[in-house]
């Protein structure tokens, strides 16, 4: 969905706009492993910007414990001591190695006595993607004490052909909103951003909540990231728009989409309702919230086509989604045998850590979420996939990785499995199946038919 694609009614806001877009869009590659004296440049630029801030956007600072981690040998730059004397001092920082349990993402992480900020190498090279990534995971350090965590569901129905015309149908009508500087035309444009929003949360039972819930955790910190990373409004408005059209080509929309919809529904909000950050409740839905600060209509509406020509005409984001359903049919197809139907490896989850790429997830219809790459820790060992495909069932109790014809159940096409001393493979409950127990020698090879 480029600037072009979008279209706009005041040129000069368009050409400020396409230069940003460029510059982000034509951004070098990530920086190669660091070395210490990079990695504490990082590190005081998110001190400045959060004391840039000084926590008047939500009410606390985001300053905080900060680590970056090499995921090639875990070395540890960070901007403090932890609390039991892993990192020592070292030219202006502390360093160490993070151990091979504790997991590597750019997420909030609690090791050593500390709730830390971790950042992986390599981190972006574009100025704006590199602050708005910093101020994003500095968020979630601090997200759960601000009351705005939530439970994720799976938002399944976001790899259906429905779901993800109905979104990219709302993310248009979202940019378009953006580039408005007419109240009554921005209006106009929100007003279908929520048909499209409202229809598609009709036709799936549930959605609603699944959606609000993952635009808290990560919308959010997107938002926040955008609003503080960068300095002026317009720059703020064309990274969302920006955001808008990167996320259209993500493999899937199931856990990616709160980035994108996360900047434009809290800038959007900023314009509408400067208080809306102090409304942010139990249930809070960002759309509902700019629904009713702009005064729009709740009910689902009945001329949807009509308004999807405005920002379809040529059919083409429809025509392009009924071919990608077409092949998402024979993708569930062969997972369903491979992981369902078919021997499997069945992994209880009870202490479970999760590292992946939210961009890859994809649903697997009525019965939980395919994670093409995952590594998975739990109290047996540790699953690493990488190529291959993992099952985790809707009800979190348990994956399953596909056993192969013949094999010893430690590893497959795309997988590896390592156990704790004191696991062991037994049999499944189905034939040819096999799972992990405590204290138990294997005793029978696995079958496979």
């Amino acid at each position: 969905m480029s600037v072009g694609m979008i279209g706009c009614r005041h040129p000069s806001r368009a050409a400020r706009v396409l230069g940003t877009l460029a510059a982000l869009a034509l951004a070098g590659p990530a920086t190669a492993a660091p070395d210490p004296a990079a990695a504490r440049e990082v590190i005081a630029q998110a001190q400045a910007l959060c004391e840039r801030d000084g926590g008047t956007l939500w009410g606390v600072s985001l300053c905080g414990p900060l680590m970056i981690v090499d995921p090639a040998d875990r070395a540890v730059v960070a901007n403090r001591a932890d609390a039991k004397g892993a990192l020592v001092a070292r030219d202006g920082a502390y360093v160490g190695t993070l151990p091979a349990d504790a997991m590597l993402a750019n997420t909030a992480m609690d090791w050593s006595g500390i709730r830390w900020t971790q950042l992986l190498w390599p981190l972006p090279t574009e100025p704006a993607l590199l602050r708005v990534m910093l101020l994003h995971e500095m968020f979630h350090r601090e997200q759960p004490a601000l009351g705005l965590a939530r439970d994720e569901a799976g938002n399944r129905h976001l790899d259906s052909f429905d779901g993800r015309y109905l979104l990219q149908m709302e993310w248009r009508a979202l940019a378009h909103a953006l580039m408005e500087d007419e109240p009554a035309a921005r209006g106009e444009r929100l007003a279908d951003a929520f048909a499209f929003r409202q229809a598609r949360r009709a036709r799936f039972p549930g959605a609603a909540a699944e959606e609000a819930a993952l635009e808290i955790n990560e919308g959010l910190a997107e938002y926040t990231g955008v609003r503080l990373g960068l300095a002026s409004p317009e720059q703020r408005r064309a990274y969302a728009i920006y955001a808008l059209a990167r996320f259209v080509d993500a493999p899937s929309f199931v856990r990616s989409f709160g980035y994108a919809s996360g900047p434009a529904y809290g800038l959007l909000l900023d314009q509408a309702d400067p208080q809306w950050r102090g409304k942010l409740g139990a249930d809070a839905d960002l759309g509902r919230l700019l629904a009713g600060a702009v005064g729009i209509d709740a009910t689902v509406p009945t001329d949807l086509d009509a308004r999807a020509r405005r920002y379809d005409p040529e059919d083409r984001v429809r025509q392009a989604e009924q071919a990608r359903e077409r092949e998402r049919q024979a993708r569930l197809a062969a997972w369903r045998a491979q992981l369902v139907e078919g021997p499997v490896l069945v992994l209880p989850l009870a202490r479970s850590r999760f590292q992946f790429n939210p961009q890859t997830l994809a649903a697997l219809d009525g019965v939980g979420t395919v994670y093409p790459t995952l590594r998975l820790a739990d109290v047996w060992g540790e699953l690493v996939v990488d190529g291959g495909a993992a099952l985790v069932h809707a009800d979190r109790k348990h994956a399953t990785v596909a056993l192969p014809r013949g094999g010893d159940g430690r590893r497959g096409d795309g997988w590896t499995l390592a156990l704790e001393p004191g696991w062991s493979l037994v049999p499944g409950e189905r034939e040819g199946d096999l799972t992990v127990e405590a204290g138990k020698a294997q005793r029978t090879a696995p079958t496979t038919k």
